[in-house]
């Protein structure tokens, strides 16, 4: 049974896919503010409020160890998320993924600190560190399915790219939002100052609940209802037939994920306490880099609609893998404007894999699997990627005292992520959704061989 693409009115079509691609950016700029905000004072603030006592690096080391606990439970999200997602709808599920986000960042921004309320602190910090993961867990695949599947089929790449921009927006706003207040609390930053970006976010989600409410469903999934092609457990469904798409989805991430968290994340603790510079500059520095951000992503998401996926994600893997060892020979030389060409390049390479990267991942699934089976995948990375990365990195620091083993790190996960771009298995531009039961398998069509 063949589906046909369930098309809005014309005289509306316009509104609502531009509803669908800012509701998308806007409610994952806020979860993505919540979870980097995590990640800036996890560097910054919370090894000696929650874990004192401890020598600075293992201070720093369980700070990044409770970073960790938030990536380990974001396949969590995906999957429980993924399967209302394929079987109610990507809207109300958005809805339920922003405020279990919003709702745990507000609460570690009111939790008391190690010195108040001893174990209990750090303990209560995993618990709610391990709901925001599952809520950024959910978001990621319903977000970019909104609004992939409102825009035309050969626009996918840019469409889908526009969610991605929530990774500069949230870096952006939580890099800002900490820099403002540490100058504006000075010294009594470590005290409350920190606590401010934590609260704001209940204002945030405010604002992302209100847009979001005002989209409809995408047009791709209401034709999967339409056609009662619901599948009953999407999860088991995708690993049954389509494992090895979950795999290298996962794989073809290293290049970008792993990379991205020592940009971001190691490269304020390796700054301040390895290199001596100052805190205020560094964030300065990030935040030029996430403004770039805000053009580059959306441009080789376009270009990968031009030029295929395949080809515009490898160069962006090769470009990481060449800039391993310049970067930290770049932040090495602690002058200021190296340092910042060292920031910058360093995300400009990252966003030539992830403004192409969800279309990537999410034309391998069936519509009526493909929030699972697309969710699942991108958030595993998060596990053998995002997660241990700043750990592997801080327990290489200590050992070597050098930045050599880092950039090593990093080469070795670039060579991974291409050998991964190559397995990811093709697609045909004839594809289309199939019936009951087996919504993850294709069924294919006349179209012919993609280059994507």
């Amino acid at each position: 049974m063949k589906t046909h693409t369930a098309e809005p009115e014309p005289s509306t079509a316009r509104t609502h896919r531009n509803r669908a691609v800012v509701a998308s950016t806007v409610g994952t700029a806020i979860e993505w503010y919540d979870f980097f905000l995590y990640g800036t004072a996890a560097a910054l603030v919370f090894p000696h409020l929650f874990f004192p006592g401890q020598s600075e690096y293992m201070g720093i080391l369980a700070s990044f160890a409770t970073q960790f606990v938030g990536f380990a439970a974001r396949p969590i999200g995906a999957a429980v998320f993924g399967h209302f997602g394929d079987r109610v709808g990507r809207k109300s599920t958005l809805v339920i993924t922003l405020l279990l986000m919003g709702i745990s960042t507000v609460l570690i921004g009111c939790l008391p600190s190690y010195a108040s309320i001893g174990f209990a602190a750090p303990i209560l910090l995993v618990v709610l560190r391990v709901c925001q993961g599952i809520g950024v867990g959910g978001e990621w695949g319903g977000s970019v399915l909104l609004a992939m599947e409102w825009g035309p089929k050969k626009r996918r790449g840019l469409m889908a790219s526009w969610p991605q921009m929530g990774v500069p927006l949230g870096l952006l706003t939580s890099t800002g939002m900490v820099k403002w207040l540490s100058a504006a609390s000075g010294d009594d930053f470590d005290n409350w100052g920190w606590r401010i970006p934590f609260l704001a976010s209940a204002v945030l989600v405010a604002i992302g609940l209100y847009v979001r409410l005002r989209v409809l469903e995408s047009p791709d999934f209401r034709e999967v209802k339409r056609e009662e092609a619901v599948v009953r457990i999407p999860l088991w469904d995708v690993l049954h037939h389509q494992w090895r798409e979950v795999i290298t989805a996962a794989f073809v991430r290293l290049s970008e994920q792993a990379p991205f968290y020592l940009f971001i994340t190691f490269v304020l603790t390796y700054g301040t306490e390895h290199l001596g510079l100052a805190r205020g500059d560094l964030l300065d520095d990030t935040l030029i880099a996430a403004a770039i951000g805000l053009i580059t992503i959306p441009v080789f998401g376009h270009l990968s609609d031009r030029f295929g996926r395949r080809l515009v994600y490898g160069i962006g893997i090769v470009c990481v893998g060449a800039f391993a060892f310049p970067y930290f020979a770049l932040l090495n030389t602690r002058t200021p404007g190296l340092v910042l060409l060292a920031i910058a390049l360093s995300l400009v390479f990252h966003d030539m894999q992830y403004g192409p990267q969800a279309a990537l991942i999410a034309e391998g699934f069936g519509t009526n699997v493909r929030y699972s089976g697309a969710g699942l995948g991108y958030q595993l990375a998060s596990v053998i990627a995002g997660g241990p990365a700043p750990l592997i990195a801080a327990a290489i620091l200590e050992d070597t005292g050098s930045s050599v083993g880092i950039s090593v790190y990093i080469l070795g996960c670039c060579v991974l992520s291409m050998v991964a771009l190559l397995l990811v298995p093709r697609r045909t531009d004839g594809e289309v959704t199939v019936g009951k039961g087996r919504g993850s398998v294709p069924r294919q069509g006349s179209g012919k061989q993609s280059t994507r």
